[in-house]
C-alpha cells in the first residue's frame, strides 16, 4: 500500500541516546557499571517519559539514592550531553521527505520538559507535521494505546504509515497493528528503505 506518512522515533534515530557513554566518560566504566547495577536509572527515565516532571523526578531519585546523588542529578543537569549528538543523515532524510510533501510525524518516548529543552538545542525537532510525545500523551511505547492515539489523531489507515524505530518491541507493536515498519540500525538502511518505497530518490536520500 502507498505510504501516506512517515513516522520517526527520535532517540537513536535522530539523536543518539546513550547515557552509559556519558557516565563512562565522566565517572569511568567501573563506577558507571556499579551505579547502574544499584540504581534503576532507566526506570527513573521511564517515569519522565510517562509524563512525570523531569526535574522533580530525577532530583527525588537522587535523594533516594544519596550515595550517587551528584551522579544521578547529572542525568538532569547535563542531560543534553546524554542526548547527543544528532544523527545528521537522519535529519537530512526527515527534511528531504518534508520537502517532497510527505507528512512526517514523530512518535517518541520523551518527557515534557526535556523535549521542550531539546527543541531549543535541536531545531529540527520543531519541524514535524505532528509530534506524538509520550510525556504529553501520558502513554508510552511499546504499549498499544499510544499507537491507537496516533491513528485516531492523524486519521490515516495503519497500513499507510511507515514507522522507523531502533527498538524491536516498539516495532513489533506497530507491526501487529498493521503499520509498515523499519527496524532502524543506521541511517543508510533507513535511506535505502525510503528509496525502495519510492518516497525519495537516491540523490535525495544521500
Amino acid at each position: 500500500m502507498p505510504i501516506e506518512a512517515v513516522i520517526f522515533d527520535i532517540g537513536n534515530v535522530l539523536i543518539e541516546w546513550q547515557p552509559e557513554r556519558y557516565y563512562d566518560r565522566t565517572i569511568g566504566p567501573d563506577r558507571r557499571r556499579a551505579m547502574f547495577a544499584e540504581v534503576d536509572l532507566h526506570g527513573m527515565n521511564d517515569l519522565v517519559d510517562q509524563g512525570h516532571h523531569f526535574t522533580d523526578t530525577i532530583y527525588a531519585w537522587a535523594e533516594k539514592h544519596s550515595a550517587w546523588r551528584d551522579e544521578i542529578r547529572a542525568w538532569h543537569d547535563s542531560w543534553i550531553e546524554l542526548a547527543a549528538p544528532e544523527i545528521p543523515h537522519s535529519v537530512r532524510l526527515m527534511r528531504a521527505l518534508r520537502a517532497k510533501g510527505v507528512p512526517v510525524f514523530a512518535l517518541t518516548n520523551f518527557g515534557v520538559q526535556n523535549f521542550d529543552y531539546a527543541c531549543t538545542v535541536y531545531p529540527f525537532l520543531t519541524e514535524f507535521d505532528r509530534a506524538y510525545v509520550s510525556g504529553r500523551m501520558r502513554m508510552v511505547k511499546p504499549h498499544a494505546p499510544i499507537y491507537a492515539a496516533v491513528e485516531a489523531d492523524c486519521g490515516l489507515a495503519p497500513d499507510r504509515l511507515l514507522f522507523a524505530d531502533d527498538r524491536i518491541d516498539n516495532i513489533d507493536t506497530a507491526r501487529v497493528r498493521g503499520w509498515q515498519v523499519h527496524h532502524f540500525t543506521g541511517p543508510q538502511g533507513w535511506a535505502a528503505r525510503l528509496v525502495a518505497e519510492g518516497l525519495l530518490t537516491e540523490g535525495e536520500a544521500a
